[in-house]
């Protein structure tokens, strides 16, 4: 724990944010980080609650309480309250891979079963947690973690986000010869295309990237697994090529919304646009797409997570003339009863720094159909929803439109390509079948983790994964593992 008394005299005091005119000018992150004698006295407020449920429970059910990866928050709040930054370091490194990535758009549910969230003031674990790996990164602390000794033993990852990576690494430093195929061409799977950087700048996944390879993962990119794109490689080679597969491609197939009017121009799924701006900004080539701006355009947002917040604020910094942002769901409540939802995740009312910068936002609201002069969108037919979303006879209306994205969620992992090809069970829900226990799927050596297993979920449960689909790789390859959870 922190001081003892510490949640009792001092205040929750959290990083604020750079003014909205100021940061829509660029898509740089606009986080103010505290001061050392701020971040110690935050710290500070861990109290010794006895049950500690920000560490999370262990469970692998979403919804559990805490973290997923089991971080070990008192400890590393009590280190950096008596100043022994390194060593927190390393205890926030024993259970996470990348505590840089989580400490910037980790949701952070053990901030919601904190102990003093019970009276609304949490202790500021995720800012916190960034503080550290910054700080190791600045000292040096962060050296590659290479293998004593090589097993002689070959596998193959397939795919390079945050589950991809972590399992990556980790094979790697179990002596591993470790390939990840990525078919993009840089790593970082939604990391890299799907958040802003003005949400996470990619240089933080650039210094993982260079870590892991000093450690030996060796990045093959623009090498998608299946399919008949140029460079694309055969999955049944690919298996008789490695000694274990995994695979941790995300989950990619979105949402759609099958209305009339859908074919108009000007309509797009979230990641058919974010994926290009992040592009811009990265100077890569945007290849043979058509290119989607919202500069002076009226923006409408269908969906109201956290893809669509984003969609929100790079419209806002492409200069677009109004944004509005639409969600199925009634309005959640302003405050949660706390005897009712902690320490789980509680429904209730939140405004993204994107939403705060300036959109529209509009609830319980149905789109009917899309209306479009000369082939291109140019309105919205809404109706509202009862409690059932049944549709509200009367409440009928309109918006302009010149621009629609499509922010609705994700399905399931594509399935052409690589699944179909090696023909790997799915479950009900269309992602590839694999259990907790050793995550290996229905075809021998080839095991699956992350959102490609269970759906899209939070960063931080694929990191997770990553980490536990290797530690049943290295079981399956050397019999037993000293690999950690």
């Amino acid at each position: 724990m922190g001081k003892i008394t510490g949640f009792l005299e001092i205040d929750r005091n959290d990083r604020k944010y750079a003014p909205v005119a100021e940061r829509l000018k660029n898509y740089r992150e606009f986080v103010i980080p505290l001061d050392e004698k701020e971040l110690r006295d935050q710290a500070a407020r861990c109290m010794n609650c006895g049950v500690p449920y920000c560490h999370g429970t262990g469970s692998v059910e979403p919804g559990t309480p805490g973290c997923p990866v089991n971080n070990q928050i008192p400890d590393w709040n009590d280190l950096v309250y008596q100043g022994n930054w390194e060593e927190a370091s390393r205890n926030l490194h024993s259970t996470n891979n990348f505590p840089d990535f989580t400490g910037r758009i980790c949701p952070a549910p053990c901030e919601a079963s904190c102990t003093l969230n019970i009276i609304e003031t949490p202790v500021t674990i995720k800012t916190i947690e960034h503080a550290i790996v910054e700080r190791a990164w600045d000292n040096g602390w962060l050296k590659p973690e290479i293998a004593a000794h090589k097993t002689g033993r070959k596998v193959a990852v397939v795919g390079s986000g945050p589950a991809g990576m972590a399992c990556a690494q980790q094979l790697a430093r179990a002596g591993h010869d470790v390939h990840l195929y990525e078919k993009n061409a840089k790593a970082g799977g939604l990391l890299r295309y799907g958040i802003p950087d003005f949400k996470m700048e990619k240089d933080v996944i650039d210094r993982r990237v260079a870590q892991m390879q000093a450690e030996g993962v060796t990045f093959h990119y623009g090498a998608p697994v299946g399919g008949d794109a140029p460079g694309a490689i055969d999955p049944q080679q690919l298996l008789k090529d490695h000694d274990a597969v995994a695979l941790t491609g995300g989950s990619e197939t979105p949402r759609d919304l099958p209305i009339e009017g859908r074919d108009l121009d000007g309509i797009h799924f979230a990641m058919d646009f974010l994926p290009q701006q992040n592009r811009r900004v990265g100077n890569e080539a945007l290849g043979d797409v058509k290119e989607i701006l919202a500069g002076g355009k009226h923006v409408v947002v269908i969906g109201g997570g956290d893809t669509g917040s984003d969609c929100i604020g790079t419209s806002l910094r492409q200069g677009a003339l109004s944004v509005t942002q639409l969600e199925i769901m009634p309005a959640p409540p302003e405050h949660e009863n706390k005897a009712l939802t902690w320490p789980n995740w509680p429904l209730k009312m939140r405004t993204s720094s994107s939403q705060a910068e300036g959109a529209a936002r509009d609830f319980a609201v149905l789109t009917q159909k899309f209306e479009g002069k000369d082939g291109k969108v140019t309105r919205l037919h809404c109706i509202r929803v009862d409690s059932k979303f049944q549709p509200i006879p009367g409440s009928e209306f309109a918006l302009d439109a010149d621009l629609v994205l499509l922010a609705m969620g994700f399905v399931h992992p594509i399935h052409e390509g690589l699944l179909k090809t090696l023909g790997i069970e799915l479950d009900p829900r269309g992602n590839v079948r694999a259990n907790t226990a050793d995550y290996q799927t229905s075809l021998p050596k080839v095991f699956s983790a992350g959102d490609m297993r269970r759906g899209q979920s939070l960063v931080v449960w694929a990191i997770r994964e990553g980490r536990l689909c290797a530690r049943a790789v290295d079981t399956f390859l050397m019999g037993s593992t000293k690999l950690p959870r």
